[in-house]
């Protein structure tokens, strides 16, 4: 698994004394840092309302990199090959394959800066105020701070970097003389791979996982919140609300109503259809551009 790159996080003097006059009562203490102790927080419908990848999908139409006719398309096309297929190796492979294609002889520094634009114009204004400051509180407490995400890693280090958290793990893909070739290093990070990766981090930095708490809108990260001491459901999808309260998990949910109904799509679900939107979209684009 790749390191994760750690960000500094600044702190400013008028953090928590701002409009508070002096007092001869004592602050009350913080506890003290736990540097066993990490926070884990899935991103898409978690941290974000949607899937990452689909906004920077967005993002990449905006600029002509395909029309918002062929993201339609195409995400159509993988809709159907996802609910038609089966779950057997030869569509597991395709699934894995079509993740990370589109970004197949781009250049890493230009997808990092793309990345950059389209989280401040898209994907910032979409992110959970509520998972944004259960993140914030454990940073303040002298904890670790991670985003793990079936997306790109490159998305999810500019996410974390844009949040002030610690690191990013996420989907690695190959890269050769600073160009990516649209292969994957590994596998997805989905399902079991978040908890396998959590735990190749906890030996890497000193964690211990019964001292670490994760968080996640979706059933398939079971495995990731059953790996850790304290589990937290985000917006959960129905078989995750349901394994939360027969497991005692705290639940947080920051949708209201047909909103709630409407943006609690399966992570891993949203990945797979825009990413293979994504690729096809792409591709097309330099076909229409080398003619």
């Amino acid at each position: 698994m790749a390191r994760t790159r750690k960000v500094t996080v600044s702190t400013d003097a008028h953090g928590h004394t701002a409009g508070w006059a002096p007092t001869d009562a004592e602050p009350p203490a913080r506890p003290e840092p736990d540097p066993t102790a990490a926070a884990f927080f899935d991103v898409d419908n978690t941290m974000m309302q949607g899937a990452s990848i689909y906004w920077f999908a967005r993002g990449l139409a905006a600029r002509k990199y395909f029309t918002t006719g062929d993201l339609a398309r195409f995400a159509w096309q993988q809709l159907r090959f996802r609910l038609l297929a089966t779950e057997h190796a030869g569509d597991m492979t395709h699934a894995r394959e079509a993740a990370l294609a589109f970004v197949e002889g781009w250049r890493v520094d230009d997808v990092e800066r793309l990345t950059e634009e389209i989280f401040d114009e898209l994907m910032a204004p979409r992110i959970w105020a509520g998972t944004r400051k259960l993140a914030q509180r454990h940073l303040d407490d002298g904890m670790r701070v991670w985003l793990v995400s079936a997306a790109p890693v490159e998305i999810g280090r500019v996410i974390a970097a844009r949040l002030g958290l610690t690191g990013a793990v996420g989907t690695v893909a190959e890269i050769v003389d600073g160009v990516y070739t649209g292969r994957l290093v590994g596998d997805l990070m989905h399902g079991p791979a978040k908890a396998e990766a959590i735990t190749q981090l906890a030996a890497v930095e000193g964690l211990h996982l019964s001292r670490c708490v994760a968080y996640s809108d979706s059933v398939n990260d079971l495995p990731m919140l059953s790996a850790v001491g304290r589990a937290v459901a985000v917006n959960p999808d129905g078989v995750l609300l349901r394994t939360a309260r027969e497991r005692g998990w705290e639940v947080r949910d920051f949708r209201t109503g047909r909103r709630a109904a409407r943006i609690a799509v399966p992570s891993t679900a949203a990945v797979g259809l825009l990413a293979g939107a994504v690729s096809a979209g792409v591709a097309l684009h330099r076909r229409r551009r080398l003619r």
